[in-house]
């Protein structure tokens, strides 16, 4: 399967809207619109498409934040599989994919994320990759964890 990244753009704006995660976890993520207004309030984050075979099964949003902790922090967030693609695997392969790219553009360093507990799916793939809960909770009230 070919898994790419691409900015939002005009041209996939109107499809990155209109993504939409499964009911039951309505509650745990902003919808992409809210996503990308909010990434023009903090430009620090940078709103991707994820694509499966040219095909837009997803997005996310990463970026720096110089004001946070002793040196900032690198943030993945806000990362959604769109219902009709989930239970494919595609979640995981596109947190690592990110992970490679935060990486590469940012250096190797902590990544931050945040997450509701009870979002249990969510809780094991990001622990599978190596994050682990600290005792912190974000704005929101979502939990912290931290790849190191």
């Amino acid at each position: 399967m070919n898994l790419e990244i691409h900015d939002v753009t005009a041209t996939n704006y109107r499809d990155i809207i209109g993504l939409k995660v499964a009911q039951s976890q309505k509650d745990y993520i902003e919808t992409p619109y809210e996503c990308l207004e909010d990434s023009v309030e903090w430009q620090q984050f940078k709103p991707v498409g994820l694509y499966a075979n040219n095909e837009l099964v997803g997005f996310a949003m990463y970026g720096f934040f110089k004001g946070e902790g002793p040196q900032g922090r690198l943030w993945i967030d806000r990362l959604l599989i769109d219902e009709q693609f989930q239970g494919r695997g595609l979640g995981t392969e596109f947190m690592k994919k990110l992970v490679g790219i935060v990486i590469e553009e940012y250096g190797k360093q902590p990544i931050f994320l945040s997450v509701y507990p009870e979002n249990e799916g969510a809780v094991r793939l990001y622990e599978k990759l190596g994050f682990k809960f600290i005792e912190e909770r974000d704005v929101n009230g979502e939990h912290i964890m931290v790849r190191p």
